[in-house]
């Protein structure tokens, strides 16, 4: 790769900056042009080859399309959805994880999830997930790892909650699977050079009254960070909304609070002045 980035910068040298210092014939204006056209060949061909260089060692094309995801949570995402070869640190929210899935296999994307028992089908349904594109793993035991590699050979999408930790060794083969097959991970916990890190916070249930009411909807702000982005990123969303999927959550207007008699009235003689000396 030193190799390459050098020879790029060399050529920039090369191409641009030495101006004729006298009247040129039109052959030699020819001949410049077209030195100039090879040069820019010559650039081309360099950074071509930088970015194939780049693509091998990163084991997938940098302008690979992405999976999709709900448009609520697209900006969270570098690139606004699921990177093939990638790995997601989640929180240990089943929503979260749900929204996430749901795209995907609306898609037509398989999607895997290991190590969740208690998984309810009924609620993966009612976020968008397509139960006929989902293969569920509850227990994959101590092996949940070799486990997880097994099926991101087969899956495009796999969501696996961590029983212990793993070595890092199993973590780095693991990674270099995703990136020859092109799958995406999704794990609840933290994991190591994640494309992006997800965390869940800020709830408020919609729908309760005065100790009565029915629960209509859940409004959470989740926090996005990732080593593409100088500065982490927010999206306030309904997760549920009131039809039981997920959605952005609405703007809320901030209330006006009223002025203190003694402010108010300050204000009215300023605004008094104000009027006479505009009549």
């Amino acid at each position: 790769m030193g190799a390459i980035v050098q020879l790029t910068a060399r050529h920039v040298h090369e191409t641009v900056g030495q101006q004729p210092t006298a009247p040129e014939s039109a052959a030699l204006r020819a001949g410049r042009t077209a030195s100039a056209d090879a040069g820019r060949d010559q650039g081309a061909n360099a950074v071509a080859q930088l970015r194939a260089q780049l693509e091998r060692v990163q084991g997938r094309r940098l302008d690979a399309p992405v999976l999709p995801v709900h448009p609520a949570l697209a900006s969270l995402l570098p690139g606004g959805g699921l990177r093939p070869g990638s790995a997601y640190s989640l929180p240990r929210s089943t929503s979260v994880l749900l929204a996430l899935l749901a795209q995907p296999s609306q898609s037509g994307s398989w999607c895997g999830v290991i190590g969740r028992p208690r998984l309810g089908a009924e609620a993966a349904e009612g976020l968008g997930v397509d139960l006929s594109r989902l293969v569920l793993i509850p227990d994959p035991g101590a092996r949940w790892l070799a486990v997880t590699s097994t099926v991101a050979e087969v899956l495009p999408v796999v969501a696996v909650r961590p029983s212990g930790r793993a070595a890092d060794g199993e973590i780095s083969r693991l990674a270099a699977r995703l990136r020859d097959r092109g799958a995406v991970l999704l794990v609840q916990g933290p994991w190591p050079q994640a494309e992006a890190v997800i965390e869940v916070g800020e709830p408020a249930w919609e729908g309760v009254g005065r100790g009565h009411g029915y629960l209509s909807g859940r409004e959470v702000t989740l926090t996005s960070s990732s080593r593409r982005w100088p500065r982490s990123r927010r999206a306030r969303v309904m997760l549920p909304d009131a039809a039981g999927h997920v959605s952005a959550a609405p703007e809320r207007m901030r209330p006006v609070e009223s002025l203190h008699p003694a402010a108010a009235a300050a204000y009215e003689v300023s605004l008094g002045h104000r009027v006479r000396a505009v009549g």
